[in-house]
Protein backbone atom coordinates (compact mmCIF):
# COMPACT_ATOMS: atom_id res chain seq x y z
CA UNK A 1 0.00 0.00 0.00
CA UNK A 2 1.34 3.43 -1.15
CA UNK A 3 0.14 6.42 1.54
CA UNK A 4 -0.60 9.88 0.80
CA UNK A 5 0.89 12.31 3.61
CA UNK A 6 -1.41 15.31 2.75
CA UNK A 7 -3.60 17.12 4.98
CA UNK A 8 -6.16 14.70 4.61
CA UNK A 9 -4.77 11.85 5.61
CA UNK A 10 -3.19 13.73 8.73
CA UNK A 11 -6.73 15.79 10.01
CA UNK A 12 -7.82 11.76 10.06
CA UNK A 13 -5.17 10.65 11.25
CA UNK A 14 -5.45 12.78 14.10
CA UNK A 15 -9.12 12.69 14.70
CA UNK A 16 -9.19 8.93 15.11
CA UNK A 17 -5.93 9.20 17.24
CA UNK A 18 -6.80 9.26 21.50
CA UNK A 19 -4.76 11.58 23.71
CA UNK A 20 -3.39 7.68 25.48
CA UNK A 21 -1.83 6.09 22.43
CA UNK A 22 1.56 5.54 23.21
CA UNK A 23 4.15 7.72 21.20
CA UNK A 24 4.74 11.61 21.48
CA UNK A 25 2.44 13.23 19.16
CA UNK A 26 -0.24 12.64 21.26
CA UNK A 27 -0.94 13.75 25.25
CA UNK A 28 2.27 11.68 26.07
CA UNK A 29 5.69 13.18 27.57
CA UNK A 30 8.23 14.63 24.96
CA UNK A 31 10.72 12.32 22.37
CA UNK A 32 13.23 10.75 24.93
CA UNK A 33 15.52 11.76 22.56
CA UNK A 34 14.78 15.35 22.79
CA UNK A 35 16.23 16.00 26.20
CA UNK A 36 19.16 14.22 25.68
CA UNK A 37 20.52 15.95 22.40
CA UNK A 38 19.35 18.97 22.98
CA UNK A 39 19.85 19.17 26.96
CA UNK A 40 23.43 20.65 26.34
CA UNK A 41 22.14 23.40 23.78
CA UNK A 42 22.09 26.79 24.53
CA UNK A 43 18.55 27.98 24.21
CA UNK A 44 17.44 30.34 20.53
CA UNK A 45 15.44 30.07 18.55
CA UNK A 46 14.00 26.86 17.36
CA UNK A 47 11.90 25.12 14.51
CA UNK A 48 10.05 22.07 15.28
CA UNK A 49 8.93 20.55 11.61
CA UNK A 50 5.82 18.36 12.03
CA UNK A 51 5.19 19.34 15.52
CA UNK A 52 1.95 17.01 16.29
CA UNK A 53 0.47 17.57 19.35
CA UNK A 54 3.54 19.64 20.40
CA UNK A 55 4.73 17.37 23.25
CA UNK A 56 8.71 18.55 21.96
CA UNK A 57 7.88 22.07 21.28
CA UNK A 58 6.21 22.50 24.63
CA UNK A 59 9.50 21.04 26.37
CA UNK A 60 11.38 23.43 24.26
CA UNK A 61 9.75 26.50 24.89
CA UNK A 62 9.66 25.45 28.71
CA UNK A 63 13.39 25.34 28.62
CA UNK A 64 13.75 28.93 27.20
CA UNK A 65 13.65 28.15 23.55
CA UNK A 66 11.73 30.49 20.98
CA UNK A 67 10.00 27.79 18.97
CA UNK A 68 8.05 28.24 15.80
CA UNK A 69 6.25 24.91 15.36
CA UNK A 70 4.79 23.84 12.35
CA UNK A 71 2.17 20.93 11.18
CA UNK A 72 -0.35 20.15 8.52
CA UNK A 73 -3.18 19.58 10.43
CA UNK A 74 -5.07 22.03 12.47
CA UNK A 75 -6.75 19.27 14.30
CA UNK A 76 -3.15 18.42 15.69
CA UNK A 77 -2.42 22.35 15.88
CA UNK A 78 -5.37 22.71 18.07
CA UNK A 79 -4.76 20.15 20.49
CA UNK A 80 -1.26 21.50 20.61
CA UNK A 81 -2.06 25.11 22.10
CA UNK A 82 -4.63 23.94 24.33
CA UNK A 83 -1.72 21.48 26.14
CA UNK A 84 0.69 24.80 25.89
CA UNK A 85 -2.00 26.79 27.76
CA UNK A 86 -1.79 24.62 30.42
CA UNK A 87 2.30 24.58 30.38
CA UNK A 88 3.36 28.09 31.23
CA UNK A 89 5.36 28.82 28.14
CA UNK A 90 2.70 29.84 25.45
CA UNK A 91 4.53 33.12 25.02
CA UNK A 92 7.68 31.38 23.44
CA UNK A 93 5.59 29.74 21.14
CA UNK A 94 4.40 30.29 17.82
CA UNK A 95 1.75 27.53 15.79
CA UNK A 96 1.75 27.68 12.10
CA UNK A 97 -0.26 25.42 9.95
CA UNK A 98 1.85 24.56 6.66
CA UNK A 99 2.84 21.99 4.38
CA UNK A 100 5.91 21.69 4.84
CA UNK A 101 6.60 20.05 1.17
CA UNK A 102 6.18 23.95 0.21
CA UNK A 103 6.44 26.02 2.89
CA UNK A 104 9.48 28.10 3.91
CA UNK A 105 10.06 29.97 6.66
CA UNK A 106 11.18 33.46 6.41
CA UNK A 107 14.29 32.90 8.85
CA UNK A 108 17.06 30.23 10.23
CA UNK A 109 17.07 28.86 13.25
CA UNK A 110 19.89 27.50 15.66
CA UNK A 111 17.99 24.19 16.24
CA UNK A 112 15.57 22.28 13.47
CA UNK A 113 13.96 19.24 14.68
CA UNK A 114 11.44 16.42 13.57
CA UNK A 115 9.87 13.80 15.29
CA UNK A 116 8.64 11.25 12.98
CA UNK A 117 6.83 13.73 10.65
CA UNK A 118 5.96 12.36 7.23
CA UNK A 119 5.55 15.26 4.87
CA UNK A 120 3.75 14.72 1.25
CA UNK A 121 6.97 13.99 -0.42
CA UNK A 122 9.77 11.35 -0.37
CA UNK A 123 11.27 11.08 3.26
CA UNK A 124 15.00 11.86 2.73
CA UNK A 125 14.44 15.42 0.42
CA UNK A 126 12.20 16.19 3.29
CA UNK A 127 15.44 15.89 5.72
CA UNK A 128 17.37 17.51 3.08
CA UNK A 129 14.95 20.34 2.85
CA UNK A 130 14.53 21.29 6.63
CA UNK A 131 18.37 20.54 6.51
CA UNK A 132 18.48 24.48 4.75
CA UNK A 133 16.88 26.03 7.75
CA UNK A 134 19.34 25.22 9.72
CA UNK A 135 21.87 28.67 10.93
CA UNK A 136 25.46 28.25 11.05
CA UNK A 137 26.29 27.44 13.90
CA UNK A 138 22.87 25.17 14.64
CA UNK A 139 21.60 21.76 15.27
CA UNK A 140 19.77 19.26 12.75
CA UNK A 141 18.00 17.18 15.09
CA UNK A 142 16.24 14.33 13.34
CA UNK A 143 13.82 11.46 15.01
CA UNK A 144 12.40 8.87 12.53
CA UNK A 145 11.06 5.63 11.97
CA UNK A 146 13.67 3.05 11.32
CA UNK A 147 13.24 1.12 7.70
CA UNK A 148 13.05 -2.15 8.86
CA UNK A 149 12.01 -5.26 7.05
CA UNK A 150 8.55 -5.80 6.25
CA UNK A 151 7.19 -2.42 7.62
CA UNK A 152 3.83 -1.97 5.98
CA UNK A 153 1.36 0.16 8.07
CA UNK A 154 1.83 3.50 10.38
CA UNK A 155 2.09 3.96 13.15
CA UNK A 156 4.38 1.74 14.97
CA UNK A 157 4.60 -0.24 11.92
CA UNK A 158 5.82 2.40 9.18
CA UNK A 159 6.01 1.90 5.75
CA UNK A 160 9.07 2.23 3.50
CA UNK A 161 8.02 5.57 2.51
CA UNK A 162 7.95 6.84 5.60
CA UNK A 163 11.49 5.52 6.90
CA UNK A 164 15.12 6.03 6.59
CA UNK A 165 18.26 4.38 8.00
CA UNK A 166 20.80 6.70 10.20
CA UNK A 167 23.28 6.18 6.71
CA UNK A 168 20.66 6.80 3.87
CA UNK A 169 20.34 10.10 6.25
CA UNK A 170 24.52 10.92 7.18
CA UNK A 171 24.74 10.37 3.30
CA UNK A 172 23.05 12.80 2.01
CA UNK A 173 24.81 15.69 4.34
CA UNK A 174 28.47 17.20 2.63
CA UNK A 175 30.81 16.86 5.65
CA UNK A 176 32.12 20.37 4.49
CA UNK A 177 28.88 21.75 6.38
CA UNK A 178 28.09 19.53 8.57
CA UNK A 179 29.71 17.96 11.71
CA UNK A 180 27.37 14.29 12.50
CA UNK A 181 27.18 14.32 16.22
CA UNK A 182 24.80 11.09 16.00
CA UNK A 183 23.90 8.66 13.76
CA UNK A 184 22.20 5.45 15.64
CA UNK A 185 19.41 3.43 15.33
CA UNK A 186 17.86 2.22 18.24
CA UNK A 187 14.87 -0.11 20.04
CA UNK A 188 12.92 1.48 22.24
CA UNK A 189 9.62 -0.02 24.34
CA UNK A 190 6.29 1.52 24.98
CA UNK A 191 3.77 0.64 26.61
CA UNK A 192 0.04 0.10 24.57
CA UNK A 193 -3.17 -0.38 25.29
CA UNK A 194 -4.03 -3.00 27.94
CA UNK A 195 -0.30 -3.10 29.14
CA UNK A 196 1.05 -4.68 25.81
CA UNK A 197 4.58 -3.70 25.03
CA UNK A 198 4.96 -2.16 21.72
CA UNK A 199 8.60 -1.49 20.49
CA UNK A 200 9.41 1.32 18.13
CA UNK A 201 12.29 1.30 15.91
CA UNK A 202 13.97 4.50 15.52
CA UNK A 203 16.76 6.22 13.85
CA UNK A 204 18.07 8.92 15.42
CA UNK A 205 20.60 11.86 13.31
CA UNK A 206 22.25 14.76 14.99
CA UNK A 207 24.27 17.47 13.09
CA UNK A 208 25.83 20.56 13.51
CA UNK A 209 25.94 22.87 10.54
CA UNK A 210 29.62 24.26 9.99
CA UNK A 211 30.29 28.01 10.89
CA UNK A 212 32.53 28.32 7.48
CA UNK A 213 31.15 28.38 4.46
CA UNK A 214 32.41 25.49 2.25
CA UNK A 215 36.14 24.44 1.76
CA UNK A 216 36.89 26.76 -1.59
Amino acid sequence: MTYEFDKDFWERHWQERRAGDPGSMGGNPPNPYLARETGGLTPGTALDAGCGGGAEAIWLASRGWHVTAADISSEALARAAERAAASGASERLRWVEADLSVWRPDARFDLVMTHYAHPAMPQLEFYDRIAGWVAPGGTLLIVGHLHTPGSTGHGHHPPAEASATSAAITARMDGTEWEIVTAEERVRTLTGHGGREVPLHDVVVRATRRLSEKAS
